[in-house]
């Protein structure tokens, strides 16, 4: 380990944070100067461009011969999306969860992942493989814009006929209007050239850091770089939603997950004849807990349409506990085995039936407020 390397890890964070200040300031406002939503820019946009450093950390490590960092960074970066940014920006401010994403994009991102999973079983990501994911993606992007459309004019629609009501209402969207385009395009640009400046120097550093210490490849792909790609997505999120955007925030990592399986795996499939090669242990553990990541955002979106802090802090925790295993098996350490049992036979048993109680608990309140409308509307329909 040099110290330059630490030098690279403090100036990739810097620069990190300042291209997610500026990526999310010029997404914002071509969302509304082009009558798109927040949710559709960070499904679409933004999520494609923080996941530039996974992109190309994935390109350049199948191309250099290390096949398994370049799928433990794809399918690392997944798992700490959800777990530990959505959970570390719900504990900074609850998220909503739009009507759009519960019924388009998370039940995709669950196909997708669910896809990878099948295509890997062989032991291998080919050519009709990468095919596949990449139209998956094509048809997700276009089909998120036409329907992110048609809800934005159902919003303005509304919006119009209620601010003729108020003279003052129109006054709150003035600000980012007067914001010119060209400036936004060159945040939007400045901000992923920034994202992808502060992702390479920090992995760079971490991945110098780690592999001193004689940590293994997969390993390495799996923690470091996934963490260290995945700080784009973390730098937007947390931005946007301390600016307010909670749909962006959303957006930019179901996206990015769909994003990531699509194109970051899907195009080198496609690029390098042999295909990649998926091993083994990827295909028995981490493919089936990026799974299990991305199911356990369901109940949460379908029940109260929203991530509350406690949410967060439990998938914080769950990261946290992935991390900690991963580390005690790629170092062979006494307590793997103790740890181990702990997860399998106490923590992750608690939280499933902690995620059971919380669906059933948010579809009886839904289902009550139902009757109670229903209940509300017969008299009327009598009189």
């Amino acid at each position: 380990m040099q110290p330059l390397d630490i030098v690279f890890v403090i100036a990739g964070l810097v620069i990190l944070v300042a291209g997610g200040e500026a990526l999310v300031r010029g997404a914002s406002t071509i969302a509304a100067r082009l009558g798109l939503s927040s949710l559709v820019i960070g499904l679409v946009v933004v999520s494609a461009a923080t996941s530039a450093p996974e992109l190309a950390v994935t390109l350049d490590s199948v191309l250099a011969g290390e096949p398994g960092l370049a799928l433990g960074n794809v399918v690392g970066s997944n798992i700490v999306n959800v777990l530990f940014i959505l959970g570390l920006s719900a504990l900074v401010m609850p998220l909503l969860v739009k009507r759009q994403l519960v019924r388009l994009d998370l039940p995709i991102m669950v196909g997708i992942s669910i896809l990878l999973l099948v295509l890997a079983l062989d032991g291998d990501i080919g050519l009709l493989d990468g095919v596949l994911l990449l139209g998956v993606l094509v048809v997700h992007a276009v089909v998120s814009i036409l329907f992110g459309r048609r809800e934005s004019q159902r919003d303005s629609d509304a919006y119009s006929h209620s601010a003729s009501d108020s003279a003052s209402a129109p006054t709150t969207e003035q600000p980012a209007r007067r914001v010119p385009l060209w400036l936004a395009a060159v945040l939007l640009l400045g901000g992923i050239g920034l994202l992808v400046l502060g992702a390479r120097l920090l992995v760079d550093g971490a991945v110098s850091i780690a592999t001193g210490l004689g940590v293994d490849s997969v390993v390495v792909g799996l923690t470091v770089v996934a963490l260290g790609t995945s700080l784009p997505e973390l730098a937007t999120s947390i931005i946007a939603v301390r600016r307010g955007e909670r749909d962006m925030a959303v957006g930019n990592i179901v996206g990015s997950n769909i994003f990531n399986i699509g194109m970051v795996l899907g195009l080198p499939a496609v690029i390098v004849g042999g295909g990649i090669p998926v091993p083994s242990g990827v295909v028995a553990l981490d493919l089936p807990l990026m799974v299990a990541a991305a199911f356990a955002l369901l109940p949460f979106a379908f029940t109260g349409f929203v991530v509350a802090r406690w949410e967060g802090a439990l998938f914080v925790l769950l990261y946290a506990a992935y991390t900690a295993y991963l580390v005690l098996a790629a170092t062979q350490h006494a307590l793997l085995e103790g740890f181990t049992e702990v997860m399998l036979w106490f923590v992750l048993p608690l939280v499933g039936l902690t995620l059971v109680a919380v669906t059933a608990y948010e579809a009886g309140v839904i289902r009550g407020r139902r009757l109670a409308r229903r209940g509300a509307v017969e008299p009327t329909r009598h009189d």
